[in-house]
């Protein structure tokens, strides 16, 4: 099964961390489940016209989520995700990160 580079690569993750990282050349991004560290790096270059040194690759569990509403608690489970750190060579950047 071959995914397009927009498939591959959902959102950029924005938090603290991430935002940290990127002055490391460190930027990191939701991907598709069923994409690998090829395909991850393919897309990058391909979207964003960088050149990735590497890809580390995780999965996010679910967690357990609950609140109270006037009829009992709620509880629940989020979303499993994949998560990707890219490290691009120095000197390349993403232009999205640099203006968050």
């Amino acid at each position: 099964m071959t995914l397009a580079a927009t498939q591959i690569v959902l959102r950029p993750v924005i938090s603290e961390k991430s935002m940290d990282q990127s002055h490391a050349n460190k930027y990191t991004f939701a991907v598709a489940d069923e994409a690998n560290k090829l395909q991850i790096k393919a897309a990058v270059e391909e979207l964003f016209k960088v050149t990735v040194l590497s890809v580390n690759v995780l999965t996010t569990k679910r967690k357990e989520k609950s609140r109270n509403r006037r009829r009992g608690r709620q509880a629940g489970y989020t979303s499993p995700w994949k998560k990707a750190v890219v490290t691009v060579k120095s000197g390349d950047s993403i232009e999205f990160f640099e203006g968050v």
